[in-house]
């Protein structure tokens, strides 16, 4: 008997050694503790038995005492990081926590005043980042990328007179970059980057910086001139893309650079004048993006110095009308973007020396003649779209599109053998292009024919596919019956049950929808910025007192709309989209997270979703200065028949928005001018920043918000594909008095499904509302009884009367000439054929032209 109790004493000791040897308040203990409380399991983990030192991921110093490098990355590790742990370590130089779940730091943490190497990066750390910043004096890197932080970024970082590398990319810092950061003179490495800083840079930030050769501010709001690059000596990497930077690039052009990316600011002048001079070589030039700027003249002569270029990127500016870039000594290019940049002549036949060649974009310009032998050996995208070539497309060139990724010649005068080609890539693809195989050249003739029994296998086929048909046709009435029923069953139960007042169920379209009460705390709400705010559908009931009428903002195409305001102060417009879904609950989740993602400037922001039953909610940034219809048209505030996400603030004096009314912004040009330079913008982020492209489908007054800065906002993108196919489409092609022809003349051979093109003449139709101030349908249009805005306009246009048609409230607040360019931007963009009308990025440049009419 004495000898079991002892063996289970014995097990017990083996199986708890590490917590009974290890001493109270040594670096072990703490380590310990740490990894415990943080979720590890260290019972079944054999990486971290045995002595501590020996652990993954831990090294001691010599006398194996005190911890000195601790990496703990994609440990699994989750939540808030216990005080009295690692903060305790105070030997601690190098400490590696990224890829977990970590959401905040210990008030200790700021203690560890001897490290020298700091990752906490793709965590989900949210909250201001600490001005306790300044203890880690010894600090060479810092990386807190991808993580929830939020903001400004603290004055003490000028403390750290060591850091070498700066990372806090993808995060959401807010307002101006500090003036202490010229302070950290050893910085070699800085990305700020997927943050919304705002402001100016510090005067003088990169000259003040002697050692940087890394600087990334892609995807802020930064303001700023070349002038500030003035000084820099050994930048060799710099993207700017994505922000508010004006004025010239030449000052961009210094020292030894590798790397510049300027695309998607606002620089302007003549790109020609960056001189090849020996502030700049262009021998070291591997990267170099500049598109969606405003630039103007003719490309670079340099280029031709550039022979170890291998991405070039010149798309959508304002280039002069010029000949084909000289590519004979690039021979490394592996991406050649010169789309939309004015291109006139021929294709040069040395493109063939691109052997390296991966991308190639020449769409939207005015190529002409025939389309030279492009090497395929390694290329995956093809685009020549939108141009004026003709001729044969190169049989080789056709047989290699198989291995491509995408390729496009649509919009030209081509012909091509489409002997192989799938019906679905004709339509996409190759747009007014001419199918010219000869017989000798299509195999399909070549077949061997067996006329018996042909007859009878098509019967055969027929029949089959009959009595498929008539099976789907039974069981989706079935469906439909049986889910109908269970709705007045879910509404009769919930009318005997629910004892609040607000009517939870509602009417909408015909079609009603009712929540199931019992599972609300059971359906969790997805917010995107803030993962760890547990909030349920529970929640959402409580935000808008139960989906009470009361909250209800609109009654739009896809669903009703409510405001509320969830814990938290945070404010947000709730869209139930009532139609259903022909899609899984994982499947619309993986969609609506995709639209999660989408940020633009002119967007409303998707923040979050809720998949409650068999219906879709879609939870959106609260739009305080509610839709432009409203705006343009002083409807009363309420439910609509269209999207209104507006409410009773309009009538507050205190909040600034009053001047918003008939009497003050809207009424002068520059302000509509800016509403519609914005929603372009929208449109062409989505048309060509999205891959795949978005089609709105739905582009309406209604769908354009002015937020608490009267910024436009684009709303509803990406929603009718959670949809699908079928009635759906129906709500998806346009609300009445923005549907372009095409889908008015269903005998005609147009397309039925919606297309960018669409799109585009539903914004057109917004530019006349902004110019003119009429409606699409049902207004008064001067000498006209039986016509709609549209049949308006353009019939001024025509007649050279377009002043006619400018609204009486904007007259004389810009120049006339300007507001009349406008109306025929309008006209091109609503032109009856689709192919005629320009692209959003052809849009978004003609708007800024506008600027530079004068009053004259």
């Amino acid at each position: 008997m004495g000898g079991e109790i002892f063996g289970y004493f014995l097990v017990v000791a083996l199986l708890f050694r590490p917590l009974v040897c290890q001493q109270p308040n040594t670096d072990e203990s703490f380590l310990l503790e740490f990894l415990g409380k943080m979720g590890l399991n260290l019972s079944s983990n054999h990486e971290f038995s045995g002595s501590f030192c020996s652990w993954r991921g831990v090294v001691c110093d010599d006398e194996g005492e005190n911890v000195v490098k601790f990496e703990g990355s994609g440990l699994g590790l989750s939540g808030v990081i216990p005080d009295t742990t690692i903060g305790k370590l105070t030997k601690l130089q190098n400490l590696d926590l990224s890829n977990n779940k970590i959401t905040s730091f210990p008030s200790d943490f700021w203690s560890l005043g001897s490290l020298t190497n700091l990752n906490l990066s793709h965590n989900q750390i949210y909250g201001s980042l600490s001005s306790n910043i300044d203890n880690f004096g010894h600090l060479q890197s810092l990386d807190l990328s991808f993580n929830n932080f939020s903001g400004s970024l603290p004055e003490a970082i000028s403390s750290l007179s060591k850091l070498q590398v700066l990372n806090l990319s993808h995060n959401g810092f807010e307002f101006t970059i500090p003036l202490g950061i010229l302070q950290c003179l050893s910085l070699v490495s800085v990305d700020l980057s997927g943050n919304n800083l705002n402001g100016s840079l510090p005067s003088g930030f990169v000259a003040a910086l002697p050692q940087l050769k890394f600087l990334n501010l892609a995807d802020n709001e930064i303001m700023g001139r070349d002038s500030d690059f003035v000084g820099m000596r050994s930048v060799r990497y710099l993207n700017l893309s994505g922000n508010l930077f004006k004025g010239s690039v030449l000052g961009a052009f210094e020292g030894p650079l590798e790397v510049i990316d300027l695309s998607r600011n606002q620089f302007q002048g003549h790109i020609s004048q960056v001189n090849f001079s020996s502030t700049f070589n262009w021998l070291n030039l591997m990267y170099l993006d500049l598109s969606d700027n405003e630039l103007s003249g003719e490309f670079f002569t340099e280029l031709n110095h550039s022979r170890n270029l291998r991405h070039l990127n010149l798309a959508h500016n304002r280039f002069t009308k010029q000949q084909f870039l000289k590519v004979d000594v690039l021979s490394n290019l592996e991406y050649l973007n010169l789309s939309g940049t004015n291109l006139i002549g021929e294709i040069p036949t040395n493109i063939s020396h691109l052997l390296s060649l991966r991308a190639l974009d020449l769409s939207h310009n005015h190529l002409s003649s025939h389309i030279p032998p492009i090497v395929t050996k390694n290329l995956k995208i093809l685009d020549l779209s939108y141009n004026n070539l003709t001729g044969e497309i190169p049989l080789m060139l056709v047989q290699e599109l198989h291995a491509m990724d995408s390729f496009n010649f649509s919009y030209n005068n081509l012909s091509f053998c489409a002997s192989g080609v799938l019906p679905g890539t004709l339509q996409a693809a190759f747009i007014g292009s001419v199918n010219s195989c000869p017989i000798a050249a299509n195999p399909d003739f070549f077949k061997k024919k067996h006329p018996k029994h042909r007859g009878l296998k098509i019967a055969l086929v027929l029949t089959i596919s009959m009595v498929f048909l008539l099976v789907g046709l039974l069981v989706l009435a079935f469906r439909c019956r049986r889910k109908t029923r269970m709705w007045a069953v879910k509404q009769n139960s919930y009318k005997e049950e629910q004892t609040i007042s607000g009517p939870f169920s509602f009417q909408t379209d015909s079609t009603t929808w009712v929540a199931d009460v019992k599972q609300a705390t059971s359906m969790p709400v997805v917010i995107f910025e803030k993962p760890l705010l547990n909030f349920t559908f529970a929640d959402l009931l409580s935000a808008t007192s139960h989906f009470d009428r009361g909250t209800l903002l609109a009654e739009g195409r896809f669903g009703p709309v409510y405001g509320g305001l969830l814990p938290g102060g945070i404010h947000v417009a709730v869209k139930v989209l009532v139609h259903g879904s022909t899609m899984t609950d994982e499947e619309a989740a993986r969609e609506l997270e995709y639209l999660g993602r989408i940020k633009h400037p002119n967007l409303v922001p998707l923040t979050g979703y809720c998949l409650a039953g068999e219906q879709r909610i879609a939870i959106y940034d609260y739009m305080e200065n509610g839709n432009l219809q409203n705006l343009l048209y002083d409807l009363p505030l309420g439910i609509q028949t269209t999207e209104d996400w507006s409410t009773d603030t309009w009538e507050d004096e205190n909040n600034g928005i009053q001047n918003v009314g008939p009497e003050g912004s809207l009424t002068t040009w520059r302000f509509r001018h800016k509403i519609a330079l914005g929603t372009a913008r929208a449109l062409a982020f989505l048309h060509h920043g999205c891959s795949p492209p978005i089609i709105h489908r739905d582009v309406k007054a209604s769908s354009v918000y002015l937020d608490s800065t009267l910024e436009p906002r684009l709303s509803d993108f990406g929603l009718s594909k959670i949809f699908g196919n079928g009635v759906e489409d129906e709500i998806a092609r346009g609300s009445q008095g923005y549907v372009p022809p095409e889908f008015l003349q269903p005998e005609s051979g147009s397309p039925k499904a919606p297309t960018p093109k669409s799109d585009i003449y539903g914004f057109g139709v917004i530019l006349f509302e902004l110019i003119t101030g009429k409606k699409p349908v049902e207004d008064v249009y001067q000498d006209e009884r039986e016509a709609n805005l549209i049949s308006w306009v353009r019939g001024l246009v025509r007649r050279n009367q377009a002043s006619r048609a400018i609204d009486p409230k904007i007259r004389g607040t810009g120049p006339d000439a300007q507001i009349i360019e406008a109306l025929k931007i309008g006209y091109l963009c609503t032109a009856e054929i689709p192919s005629k009308r320009p692209s959003m990025q052809q849009v978004v440049g003609l708007l800024k032209d506008l600027e530079q009419i004068s009053l004259q």
